[in-house]
């Protein structure tokens, strides 16, 4: 039993000094379904502004995850953030934060521990909320330098 509590205990310490602020997010680190790393690298997002109010800006976003492939893990409607995989097999985080600027136009911020992730879903969604539809065909993601799809 002493046995049990010590390795326990341990355990809670490994988790607590693994980089991350509390304990509960320690443990989210562990299980890979943090957003600490997306919430500190918001100074280096992707940031774009549209006319569209914060819940229109929102329900656009869900629709272009859900049509591209991408996997919510996490959603903190209070700090109005979404929190995606890629795809359920590709499993690199990406950010995506409000912020209204006022009653009709909203910021969207992409962050991600990497350039090519935040890249990829920020010209997705932007796209998306620009119209521009028929840049969504290819379901891997596989963007050109021009924001195409699939280098259509």
């Amino acid at each position: 039993m002493k046995k049990l509590l010590l390795v326990i205990g341990y355990s809670l310490f490994v988790i607590a000094a693994a980089g991350c602020a509390t304990v509960i997010e320690g443990a989210k680190c562990v299980a890979g379904v943090s957003t600490k790393a997306l919430e500190d690298g918001r100074k280096t997002a992707i940031k774009k502004t549209f006319n569209f109010d914060y819940i229109t800006c929102d329900t656009k976003v869900r629709e272009v995850l859900k049509k591209t492939g991408a996997y919510i893990y996490a959603d903190k409607k209070a700090q109005k953030l979404i929190a995606i995989y890629m795809s359920e097999s590709e499993t690199t985080p990406v950010g995506i934060f409000f912020t209204e600027v006022d009653s009709l136009n909203t910021q969207i911020e992409l962050s991600s521990p990497s350039t090519d992730a935040k890249e990829i879903e920020s010209k997705k969604i932007f796209n998306f909320l620009e119209g521009k539809t028929d840049k969504l065909e290819d379901e891997k993601g596989q963007v050109d330098d021009k924001g195409l799809f699939g280098g259509k």
